[in-house]
């Protein structure tokens, strides 16, 4: 039996991880539209890092405007993580992403609603693996709160979190800067996504 270091990583990477997979496997044209619109601030990409990558999501709306983009994607959950392995140019790891490693620099590194359900004290752990694989820029797109809080997740507790990821990002590396941030809005007439704040990070010279 898998060990892991704290009770979220086992939360996802079981039951409830599962049925998560189920409903996230239809293609949203709206993640299309999300990641044109960052990626005319970044530039196409030649690599690509996701951290909890699920089914593939976000790298299959790359893939589509950039596909000659190599990418990787780092997912707990067995079988998102062998869906994931089906979308082209990508290279699936099947893996906690607290304990996997950079196996080197991505011209993109990206997190979309993961963040959010990391254990708080895991956190620094998490920003030190995305700087260290951050050849130049860094999206985190995920629930924002100006201070930190916990919300009730389907029922279950300790489950999703609030904060202001990349507030914190920036104040951990000074070699960082912000690019540009906005909104999307579940309720967007043409685009709904799920009430996300993003933040484009750049490495700077």
């Amino acid at each position: 039996m898998t060990r892991y270091k704290t009770e979220q990583e086992a939360f996802w990477a079981g039951e409830f991880g599962v049925a998560y997979t189920e409903r996230s496997t239809k293609f949203r044209s709206a993640n299309v539209a999300f990641w044109s619109r960052i990626l005319e601030l970044t530039g196409v990409p030649g690599s690509v890092l996701e951290l909890g990558a699920n089914v593939g999501q976000n790298l299959r709306a790359i893939n589509v405007l950039s596909p000659e983009s190599r990418m990787t994607g780092v997912e707990i959950q067995a079988g998102a993580a062998a869906e994931l392995g089906r979308v082209p140019n990508v290279r699936a790891i099947n893996q906690s992403a607290l304990e996997w490693e950079p196996d080197g620099l991505y011209d993109l590194v990206i997190t979309k609603g993961f963040l959010i359900h990391v254990d708080p004290s895991a956190l620094p752990g998490v920003y030190d693996t995305l700087h260290q694989a951050a050849g130049r820029y860094v999206v985190i797109a995920e629930y924002y709160n100006p201070t930190p809080v916990e919300v009730t997740y389907r029922g279950h507790r300790e489950k999703l979190f609030k904060r202001d990821f990349a507030g914190e990002f920036l104040d951990r590396f000074d070699d960082m800067e912000l690019v540009d941030y906005g909104f999307v809005w579940k309720r967007d007439p043409a685009f709904p996504q799920d009430d996300l704040t993003w933040f484009v990070l750049r490495r700077h010279d």
